[in-house]
């Protein structure tokens, strides 16, 4: 267990990848943790669980952030509006950096597991099943596409990383996609059947409502 400053952590990912897994309690000479369950009222995760599924001391790295008062203001507020960088356009042409907010995109436990049960409980770009999986919306949240089944698949979180912001279609194109489904040395690929598969989810993409998210409200 090591010391880190709120410096150290993208105060972005406060309240989208950095979620709150618990509580901490002191008093009569003990500390005592308070983790939360998983949906299933579970508390002690599978191997293939992911990162919304809280895990105790000893199965992650842990560490202790050291704040002040104002580093606790930034923390919380982050925590509770989700913002995120935006480049903007100036009338003079340059552009510049903004900080917008964002409405919350945590996905239910509901849907999570749905979506990895439907999906084999594998990562449907480069077929991995032994790594933590993450979901990805096909038509992408800055579009306004819905947390729905239809919109998601299961995601090991470096495909979702790499991918990022990507339009889907150009995903498919990516010499990045192209290696990890067809295979490597390191992985055998999702085979021509899967592949074929996430080609065809394209043509779904249309029939995807577009849901507009509400920003957060302080």
């Amino acid at each position: 267990m090591g010391h880190i400053k709120l410096s150290d952590i993208d105060l972005l990912d406060v309240g989208n990848t950095i979620r709150l897994a618990g509580a901490i309690y002191r008093g009569n000479g003990k500390v005592f943790l308070a983790f939360l369950p998983d949906e299933r009222g579970k508390m002690h995760p599978s191997p293939q669980d992911d990162d919304d599924v809280f895990f105790y001391p000893g199965q992650v790295p842990m560490d202790v952030l050291d704040m002040d008062r104002d580093d606790w203001t930034k923390f919380l507020r982050q925590s509770d509006i989700l913002e995120i960088k935006a480049f903007q356009e100036q009338p003079d042409g340059k552009i510049a950096k903004a900080i917008v907010r964002k409405s919350q995109r945590q996905i239910s436990q509901v849907i999570s597991w749905e979506i990895f049960k439907r999906d084999g409980y594998k990562c449907r770009y480069c077929g991995k099943d032994d790594i933590p999986l993450t979901v990805d919306h096909l038509v992408l949240w800055e579009d306004c596409g819905p947390s729905i089944p239809e919109n998601l698949v299961s995601s090991c979180r470096k495909c979702n990383k790499t991918r990022g912001n990507t339009q889907y279609a150009e995903w498919l194109k990516s010499d990045y996609l192209k290696a990890v489904s067809e295979g490597r040395q390191d992985n055998p690929g999702i085979g021509l059947i899967a592949i074929r598969e996430l080609h065809e989810l394209a043509t779904t993409l249309d029939a995807i409502p577009r849901m507009p998210h509400k920003p957060s409200k302080r």
